[in-house]
């Protein structure tokens, strides 16, 4: 993958704006580590910009302090939101339909820069990028990789980062959006006006993690937790003859593992991560009682799920929870949630009266579905 850049004359208000940015910063009661401030690439103590409160009584002391943010904002200090997706309700969404088309975890965070303010020192980051200019304008550098497609544990060195080719220079504006595979080294320079820009990182799972998830499954194979022998660190031999057993036994366990048990732990990592989207849903537990055969229901959108039968049990795992149901009721679980709009009555071939009324009060209150929205065929 390359590095690429795209000039979009729209912009990304949808998601995040500079009145988004004023009303979170000074309205919401932010705290640490939803937020940090930056100068030069270097970190500003957080007593700085932050201040102690009582709420009943607990004390904090990780509370945003607007007037000393915005002081040092004013004095060249980068403001960075952090984690957006959990906090942020058009970042998360956002966030999540790219997660559902890359099957990839996304973080999201933002970096509001002062005018003439310097930008970010040479680096890479270990997780695709792809920044979203919001407002303003910014200055990038995008240098040939140090390491092609580096791990968490393959830190940026600043200074061979900057030493590295330059592959281009580009101004982002308004609505432009640059690509920035992990491994890539790159830099933002001041700027003559303000900048706020959105970067979302691809937390990607990699055949790291696989082989990761392949150890961990090692693990419930007796053969693979038994202790070295006394004495192997003092003992060439024997060490070499401990280890070489180990590898033969791995090797021989190795062909006898089933990939589709990886496959599916990884699979379950992502979905049980990814927490469905709740925006109106004391709304929608308060009306429970008025959930009848007239109700339009679907599953509500940005939401991953995974179904799996097991036994007589049926298991919806809906990212923080997992919903137990009676096997049979599959085929009326699957058509609730399969993304169009269904009248709860609809069912009728499949459950009886009160049966789907319960079924579907019950994947309401689980977040699983929501009311409202044209009827469908059913």
């Amino acid at each position: 993958m390359a590095p690429h850049l795209w000039r979009h004359p729209g912009t990304f208000d949808d998601v995040l704006s500079l009145a988004d940015v004023d009303r979170a910063l000074t309205g919401t009661g932010l705290r640490r580590p939803a937020f940090r401030l930056v100068r030069d690439g270097d970190a500003i103590p957080p007593g700085r910009y932050t201040r102690s409160a009582r709420t009943g009584r607990s004390q904090i002391d990780d509370l945003i302090d607007p007037g000393r943010v915005l002081d040092l904002f004013a004095d060249g200090a980068t403001i960075v939101l952090q984690g957006l997706q959990r906090w942020w309700e058009p970042a998360a969404r956002f966030c999540r339909d790219l997660e559902l088309a890359l099957g990839h975890p996304l973080q999201a965070n933002a970096y509001l820069t002062p005018p003439g303010a310097a930008g970010l020192a040479p680096h890479h980051d270990t997780h695709d990028v792809f920044v979203l200019q919001v407002a303003g304008t910014k200055h990038w550098v995008v240098r040939e990789p140090m390491l092609d497609i580096p791990l968490p544990r393959h830190v940026s060195d600043h200074g061979a980062a900057a030493a590295r080719p330059v592959l281009f220079e580009a101004d982002l504006a308004e609505g432009d959006a640059l690509y920035l595979p992990r491994g890539v080294v790159h830099s933002a320079t001041a700027q003559e006006g303000v900048s706020l820009h959105l970067t979302l990182g691809v937390l990607a799972t990699t055949t790291h993690d696989v082989l990761r998830a392949v150890l961990d499954a090692a693990a419930d194979d007796v053969a693979f937790r038994r202790s070295l022998p006394p004495g192997w660190p003092y003992d060439d031999d024997l060490a070499g003859r401990a280890v070489k057993g180990i590898v033969a036994d791995l090797v021989d366990w190795l062909g006898r593992l089933d990939p589709a048990t990886v496959a599916a732990a990884l699979r379950d990592r992502f979905v049980a991560n990814r927490t469905p989207v709740l925006d109106g849903q004391l709304h929608e537990v308060l009306a429970l009682g008025t959930v009848a055969d007239a109700t339009v229901v679907r599953r509500r959108a940005a939401t991953i799920l995974h179904l799996a039968r097991d036994g007589d049990a049926l298991r919806l795992t809906l990212g923080d929870r997992e919903v137990v149901l009676p096997a049979p009721l599959e085929p009326a679980v699957r058509r609730l949630t399969d993304g169009a709009p269904h009248r709860v009555g609809d069912l009728a071939d499949l459950l009886d009266g009160p049966s789907r009324l319960v079924l579907a009060r019950r994947l309401i209150r689980e977040g699983a579905l929501r009311t409202g929205g044209p009827a469908g065929d059913g």
